[in-house]
C-alpha cells in the first residue's frame, strides 16, 4: 500500500479565534479537509464511496478525541505525538466535498500555527492515508477501497508548487507487520527482479525475499 498524501488545489482553511476563558483564545481553523470525485493535482482521485469508507471509521478516533494531526508531512502513516499541533473535531460531508474542523492545540508545532494565524498567514490542509491506486486508461489514479486515512495534517499554502507533494513518497510502499506501518523500498526491489535474466532471474528473487525478510526480523 502507497502513503497518500493530499493538497487541495486553491483549497485554504479559514481560521478564527474565539475567547475560552480571561486570557486564554482557543485557536481552530474549518474548511475543505478531503474532495471526492475530482482529480487532484497529483493525478489521483477518490471515489465518494472509497472516501466514506475511509472516513467512517475515522469518525471514532474523532468522537474518542484521538484523531491528531500534525504541522507538515512526516515520512509514514504514525502519527508523531513530538509533532502534533491540532485535533480533529469535525468531519462531515458538503456534496463531494469533506468539512473538517480542528483545534490548534498548545504544543509547540501547535504554538508555530497559532502564530501563523496571528500573522495572518494562509494554512492549508493535507489529507494522509494509505491505500493502493489503479491508474485508468486517462492516467489518472484511482484509489481503491482498501483506503485507510490517517489524519489530516497542516501545512503550506496550498497554492504553493505542486512539487511540494507531488511524487514525495511515490516509490515507497509500506506493509503491515505486527500491527506496525512497514516501509518496503518496493521500487527498488521490482526492478531489481525486472532487470534480472535467465539464471539471475531466480538469484534475484531470492535476494528480494532475503531483503524482505531481514527488514521483517528487525521488528520481531
Amino acid at each position: 500500500m502507497r502513503l497518500l498524501t493530499e493538497i487541495q488545489d486553491n483549497i485554504v482553511c479559514g481560521a478564527e479565534v474565539l475567547e475560552e476563558g480571561v486570557g486564554k483564545k482557543g485557536y481552530f481553523i474549518e474548511g475543505v479537509f478531503a474532495q471526492s470525485e475530482i482529480p487532484n493535482r497529483n493525478k489521483r482521485i477518490y471515489s465518494k464511496s472509497v472516501l466514506e469508507g475511509a472516513l467512517a471509521p475515522f469518525q471514532v478516533m474523532i468522537q474518542e478525541k484521538r484523531a491528531l494531526g500534525e504541522l507538515g508531512h512526516p515520512a509514514g502513516p504514525q502519527i508523531n505525538l513530538d509533532r502534533v499541533s491540532h485535533l480533529i473535531t469535525k468531519m462531515e460531508w458538503a456534496g463531494n466535498d469533506v468539512i473538517g474542523r480542528a483545534k490548534i492545540l498548545d504544543t509547540p508545532n501547535g504554538k508555530i500555527v497559532k502564530n501563523f494565524i496571528d500573522e495572518g498567514i494562509k494554512i492549508g490542509v493535507s489529507t494522509r492515508a494509505m491505500g493502493s491506486v489503479k491508474i485508468n486508461k486517462e492516467g489518472v489514479q484511482e484509489v481503491q477501497n482498501d483506503m485507510q486515512l490517517s489524519t489530516t495534517d497542516i501545512v503550506a499554502d496550498p497554492s504553493a508548487p505542486s512539487a511540494f507533494v507531488q511524487g514525495l513518497y511515490e516509490q515507497k510502499e509500506w506493509i503491515m507487520v505486527n500491527g506496525i506501518w512497514t516501509e518496503q523500498d518496493a521500487e527498488t526491489t521490482r526492478n531489481m527482479v525486472l532487470a534480472a535474466k535467465g539464471p539471475e532471474l531466480n538469484e534475484a528473487k531470492f535476494k528480494a525475499l532475503d531483503l524482505f525478510i531481514k527488514s521483517f526480523n528487525r521488528l520481531v
